[in-house]
């Protein structure tokens, strides 16, 4: 344990590794605060803007709890809070439980996705073609307070990154659950822009080839992703 650390609260007493991790990171919302905090660092509101769900008393012992066991720091001066490298480090976990949540009955896509929760699942539902198809694609997202770029080389490596004005072949606006059916329903884009539910700035065909990369329709391969520092 690091020095000057507070050990994490034993919930299970056991030697198992999974266990373990479960004891830093496994209360309710403790994941789903670092989800918030993946590409970014942010202010409280801003993280509970993401986290509808979550009482501000709730979050306040969560990031405590979080900052206690070296997964999240706090700038006092500024108020943000952001990920550490173990923090950073569980974005596989989060690409992992959107995979095996894909094929499990009973999901809502009609409840809130916040933008990062949407960026977070298209580095884990990316199909097994974007390294075949070989395309080279610098996609923005407008997402109102929050704005990303993707990259994908042509390799297949897709990378996210939070900035503060997007750039890219093209750019779609609207908020998480405008988004998604685009990037996983099987209407084309066309008709979502006819629809006006989401904008787009740039190449429609470039967005089009970038969208067909995506798919929820069975268990995914996950090309390689990694988050930008914040």
């Amino acid at each position: 344990m690091t020095k000057g650390r507070k050990p994490a609260r034993l919930r299970y007493d056991e030697g198992c590794l999974a266990a373990h991790a479960l004891n830093v990171i496994g209360d309710r919302w403790a994941l789903l605060v670092v989800r918030e905090l993946m590409f970014a660092a942010k202010r409280f509101q801003a993280i509970r803007a993401g986290l509808p769900g979550i009482t501000a008393s709730v979050l306040t012992q969560r990031l405590a709890q979080l900052a206690d066991a070296g997964v999240v720091v706090q700038n006092p001066a500024l108020g943000f809070y952001e990920l550490t490298s173990a923090g950073r480090a569980l974005l596989p976990v989060l690409q992992s439980l959107c995979q095996w949540g894909v094929v499990q009955p009973g999901h809502d896509p009609g409840r809130f996705i916040s933008p990062s929760a949407l960026m977070i699942s298209m580095t884990a539902m990316i199909g097994r073609g974007a390294a075949a198809r070989g395309l080279r694609v610098a996609a923005g997202f407008d997402m109102g307070r929050e704005r990303f770029v993707q990259h994908l080389s042509a390799a297949g490596r897709h990378r996210v990154r939070a900035v503060d004005a997007p750039m890219g072949d093209f750019i779609l606006s609207g908020d998480g659950n405008s988004l998604a059916p685009v990037v996983y329903g099987p209407a084309p884009l066309a008709d979502h822009l006819a629809s006006g539910t989401v904008g787009l700035r740039g190449d429609p065909r470039a967005a089009q080839a970038f969208l067909d990369l995506f798919c929820l329709a069975g268990p995914p391969h996950r090309a390689a992703a990694a988050p930008s520092e914040p």
